[in-house]
C-alpha cells in the first residue's frame, strides 16, 4: 500500500435504509415471505468497447420487475456475450445507478418524453444522488439483501399519477483496460491521460481539477500503450433483481436514504418560512488518495 499526493475524487455517498417502526409482524408473515421471494437474471443493453475506451450511457425503460411489490435485492456485474464474469483489470466498472420514474402511457419507445423522476428519500438537491440502488467495482461482494419482513415498495398503484406507468432506467460506468499506458491512472479517470480538458457542457475544467468524471465521459479513450491492438468487444450489465408481491398484511416497507458528507446545509428566513438547501455532491476532490 502506497501514501501518495494528489488529486482525485472520492465517492462519499451513504446508502442507508430506514425502517418505518409501528407496524407488528409475527414469525408466520416472515415465513411467508420467503416461499414467496421471485428471483430473475435481467441484462442491460449490449455495450461495445474498444480497448482504451469509456462508455458511460443511460439506458431508460430497462427489463425490471412490474408490478405492486417489495424489492429485496438488487445485485450486478459484468459479462460477456457468453453470461461469463468479466474481470475488473479487463473492463472496470466505474459505477452503475438504478432510478426509478413516471412517464405517460404509450408514448414511444426509448422515449424521454414526460419523464418526472422519483427520487429516493434522502436530503440531496434536485437530481443528485436520487437512485435506488447503486455501486461501482465492489458490485461483486457486497450483500443488498434486505431481511424479512422488510423490503422497498415500489409500482404502488396509488403513487402512479393516473394515465402514467412506473419505469426504471440504469446508468452504467465501464472503462475498457486493455492495453492502456497506466491502468490506475484510468480507472481514476486522470484528466492527462485521457487528454480532456473540458467539462460535458464544453466549459474549460479548473486547472486544479486533476481527475474524476468530467475526465473519462462517454466514449473518451485513455492513453494507450503504443502498437497495442485488440478487438471491440461486447459487454452487459447482469443484474439480479429479488422481489415480492406487496402484501400490506406480510411486509413492513423500508426508504431509501442516501446522504453526502460533505453536504454543506444552507437555512435561510424568508418571508415564507425557512429555506433549506442542501448541496450534495456526486464526487469531491481530495488532496490525498490510496492505491495498492
Amino acid at each position: 500500500m502506497m501514501f501518495v499526493s494528489q488529486q482525485w475524487m472520492l465517492s462519499l455517498e451513504i446508502l442507508a435504509l430506514v425502517f418505518l417502526l409501528g407496524t407488528t409482524f409475527s414469525l408466520a408473515a416472515t415465513r411467508k415471505t420467503n416461499k414467496n421471494i421471485i428471483t430473475n437474471i435481467f441484462m442491460s443493453p449490449k455495450i461495445e468497447l474498444n480497448p482504451g475506451f469509456v462508455s458511460n450511457k443511460v439506458y431508460y425503460d430497462v427489463e425490471f420487475p412490474r408490478g405492486h411489490i417489495s424489492l429485496k435485492s438488487f445485485n450486478a456485474e459484468l459479462v460477456d456475450d457468453a453470461g461469463n464474469s468479466i474481470p475488473l483489470y479487463q473492463t472496470y466498472l466505474h459505477h452503475w445507478i438504478v432510478i426509478r420514474y413516471h412517464q405517460p402511457k404509450n408514448v414511444t419507445p426509448n422515449s424521454q418524453s414526460g419523464i418526472i423522476f422519483q427520487r429516493n428519500n434522502g436530503f440531496c438537491q434536485e437530481d443528485i444522488l436520487g437512485q435506488y440502488y447503486g455501486l461501482g467495482s465492489e458490485t461483486r461482494s457486497t450483500n443488498t439483501y434486505i431481511p424479512d419482513p422488510y423490503g422497498i415498495e415500489v409500482g404502488n398503484p396509488a403513487e402512479i399519477p393516473k394515465g402514467y406507468v412506473e419505469k426504471w432506467l440504469i446508468n452504467v460506468h465501464a472503462i475498457d483496460t486493455r492495453g492502456v499506458d497506466d491502468r490506475v491512472g484510468c480507472i481514476e479517470c486522470s484528466c492527462d491521460l485521457y487528454n480532456v480538458t473540458k467539462d460535458e457542457n464544453g466549459n474549460a475544467l479548473s486547472p486544479n481539477y486533476k481527475g474524476g468524471l468530467q475526465c473519462c465521459p462517454d466514449n473518451s479513450k485513455c492513453k494507450m500503450r503504443k502498437g497495442f491492438l485488440g478487438p471491440k468487444k461486447s459487454i452487459y450489465l447482469k443484474y439480479t433483481v429479488m422481489w415480492i408481491n406487496w402484501d400490506v398484511n406480510f411486509m413492513v416497507p423500508v426508504k431509501v436514504y442516501i446522504f453526502d458528507v460533505t453536504d454543506t446545509l444552507k437555512l435561510s428566513d424568508k418571508s415564507k418560512g425557512i429555506s433549506i438547501k442542501h448541496d450534495c455532491k456526486v464526487s469531491v476532490t481530495s488532496k490525498y488518495y490510496y492505491y495498492r
